[in-house]
């Protein structure tokens, strides 16, 4: 094996399954709504199509990263040629999270959502619960408004202190991203869908395969066929998607309008949510579209508009790593090489979490705004950044995994835990949007980067 792999192919910048799907899946989102706001408890009814599609999309997820990250180092031809491409994509994912947050604490700042949106007896009641609780009882009540499980849940707060006295800080979430990088188990790892051990574990086996040339071409040949097997088995998958994101949109917007409480709560903190929103929405529109600009010369908004279908699949299922398979394969089918997207994009997935960040910096000020006698000075919303953007790298690819990190942003600048309530309401909802903006934002990373990849020797 003296040469790379040949990992690029033909690129075109149609859509993977053709205009049809993308268009399917649009009216699949707008039906559920309607059938949501019709008849949520029907709507709601249809929770199983969802989780239906939403576990086949998790089941391809850890082998497809197995082998796309392979695929993507082996594509390099020799190790030693990743320092340049895998610092950019480190130093990409860096900046477009300080760059959003930096958008969050602009925005909450000038529209200032919390001052005076939250009467006084929604304040009165969040104050009577208890403050600085346990881990038990924070998981336990994550959990139940989340809507994940339990072990879920404990999972990402795995290193958090069980007492009182002792609250999560920034040396938390820099242990708990040191643990993140290495496993003592890479089966119970894949069975938990821990992805980034086990992208540490594809990039360092890859990289000693391209030392050991042509002792190992039996299993270089069988991991590129196993991923190339694994792409169309997502392009099948596919064909099922605006069925599935029809039952998960549906369930989950039906679930929300039965209870009853949705709208009125959401007029009572109706800023907070336009104002997140306003920070994606320029994050996604303004700042990630100038840097492809600026990076490729090339119009940002028809890249966008070829990853509409990972960003639709983004919105519905709230996960960015069940968007996973989508995204790797519409980035392909828009034009950026194998050996970009398969490197980039499923290390984005993990730690690449523009929307997250943003929307924790922008909810730790609107707590600390509608919280009476807390004013937060210019260092405290540093410290808030800080906190933010190490808390987003941090955060889990499951939905409202932004819930969990909230806890530690909260509680590096001494806020109330308990005004979370306010919040818990419009999170599943203000989720899907940040999602969308982290799959746009590791798509935007694999053409960055692609930049930065060395020349295929011949």
């Amino acid at each position: 094996m003296s040469d790379p792999i040949p990992t690029d192919e033909p690129q075109s910048t149609k859509q993977p399954h053709g205009n049809w799907l993308t268009y399917a899946i649009c009216v699949a989102i707008v039906a559920a709504i309607a059938l949501a706001l019709l008849a949520p408890h029907l709507a709601a009814s249809l929770h199983i199509g969802g989780e239906l599609f939403l576990r086949m999309l998790k089941m391809i997820v850890v082998p497809l990263v197995f082998t796309s990250v392979m695929c993507g180092v082996l594509g390099m031809g020799d190790v030693r040629k990743l320092g340049r491409p895998g610092a950019a994509a480190i130093g990409y994912y860096i900046a477009t999270t300080i760059l959003a947050v930096i958008v969050g604490l602009v925005v909450v700042n000038v529209v200032q959502p919390g001052v005076g949106t939250v009467d006084q007896a929604t304040l009165d009641q969040m104050q009577t619960e208890d403050r600085g609780s346990p881990k038990s009882k924070i998981i336990k009540t994550l959990a139940e408004s989340s809507g994940l499980s339990v072990s879920e849940v404990g999972g990402v707060l795995e290193n958090l202190p069980p007492g009182e006295s002792v609250q999560p800080g920034i040396g938390t979430i820099f242990e708990n991203l040191m643990l993140m990088l290495v496993t003592d188990n890479l089966i119970v790892s894949a069975a938990n869908t821990q992805l980034l051990p086990i992208i540490v574990f594809a990039i360092m086996f890859a990289g000693m395969l391209t030392t050991m040339h042509d002792e190992v071409s039996v299993i270089t040949t069988l991991i590129t066929q196993t991923n190339a097997a694994l792409m169309k088995f997502v392009m099948l998958i596919m064909y099922f998607a605006p069925i599935g994101i029809f039952c998960l949109v549906a369930a989950r917007f039906g679930e929300a309008q039965a209870n009853g409480q949705f709208i009125q709560e959401l007029s009572q903190i109706g800023w907070y949510f336009g104002t997140v929103l306003l920070g994606l929405g320029i994050h996604a529109f303004i700042t990630l579209p100038a840097i492809f600009y600026l990076i490729r010369r090339e119009n940002p908004y028809r890249y966008m508009l070829a990853m509409s279908q990972a960003l639709l699949t983004a919105f519905s299922t709230a996960s960015s790593s069940a968007t996973l398979p989508v995204t790797l394969e519409c980035s392909e089918a828009a034009g950026i090489s194998k050996r970009s997207t398969e490197f980039v994009v499923p290390l984005g997935a993990t730690i690449n979490m523009d929307g997250t960040a943003l929307y924790e910096a922008a909810a730790a000020i609107f707590i600390a705004q509608v919280a009476p006698g807390i004013d937060l000075d210019f260092w405290q919303q540093v410290v808030v950044a800080v906190t933010a953007t190490l808390a987003a790298i941090g955060a889990a690819g499951i939905p409202e995994a932004g819930l969990v990190t909230m806890l530690i942003v909260l509680n590096a600048v001494g806020l109330p835990l308990e005004y979370m309530g306010l919040i818990l309401s419009v999170d599943w909802l203000l989720d899907r949007f940040r999602t969308t903006v982290n799959v746009f934002g590791d798509a935007v990373g694999a053409a960055v980067v692609e930049k930065t990849l060395p020349e295929i020797d011949n």
